[in-house]
């Protein structure tokens, strides 16, 4: 008996795991104003959405990672709901996978670094040089490879990420080929690639 209620354990656990949205769902989510509950997500919001037509005209979205430890992100978040004009992103991702997002939707952020990249190295700069910056492009920004720069994202992360970075698609409009990471437009640290994995993860996933 003892093995069977082990199993009947287990399977009612997975069933009280938080599901992704169903694309559907998510789509009609992506639309909402408010602070909506998103599927699989756990997002603390410091900045209410908007209707989705008041929001900034984005046209790119652009990944970051922080040399921070766990915290840093809600740190940041914090102090950039505090000063939306510092350094900074719209999005804070923990390594827990816990989303902040930090201002409203409306506001431009100071990151990036004027797109200065141009020579080709992991993408075409043709359609990027001085061309995908702040203006037009919402910033995610996820903490935790620290001590060492080159630690991936956590699985956490990427969970999140998976449902967030097609949650920011539907909500903007914006296409898959329009996710930038950081290193990819900008000459930035020579001893990883910031963003990279990130922004393939999101190229590749499936609606």
């Amino acid at each position: 008996m003892r093995p069977l209620l082990y199993s009947l354990h287990a399977a009612l656990a997975l069933l009280l795991l938080p599901r992704p949205a169903a694309a559907e769902d998510l789509a009609a989510l992506a639309r909402a104003s408010g602070t909506p509950d998103i599927p699989g997500l756990r997002i603390v919001w410091l900045a209410p959405w908007g209707a989705p037509e008041t929001a900034h005209p984005w046209t790119n979205i652009i990944v970051h990672q922080t040399e921070g430890p766990a915290g840093s992100a809600k740190a940041g978040a914090m102090a950039q709901a505090k000063n939306p004009k510092r350094r900074g992103v719209t999005l804070w991702v923990e390594p827990d996978g816990t989303v902040y997002w930090a201002v409203p939707e409306t506001l431009v952020t100071l990151h990036g670094d004027g797109a200065n990249r141009n020579d080709n190295r992991y993408i075409d700069n043709a359609p990027t040089y001085r061309k995908v910056v702040r203006d037009n492009s919402i910033g995610v920004e996820f903490a935790g490879n620290y001590p060492d720069v080159t630690t991936p994202a956590t699985e956490a992360q990427i969970a999140a990420w998976r449902i967030l970075s097609k949650l920011l698609r539907l909500r903007y409009g914006i296409p898959r080929e329009r996710i930038y990471a950081h290193n990819w437009i900008d000459y930035k640290d020579a001893r990883y690639c910031e963003g990279c994995a990130l922004a393939e993860l999101a190229r590749a996933a499936p609606d």
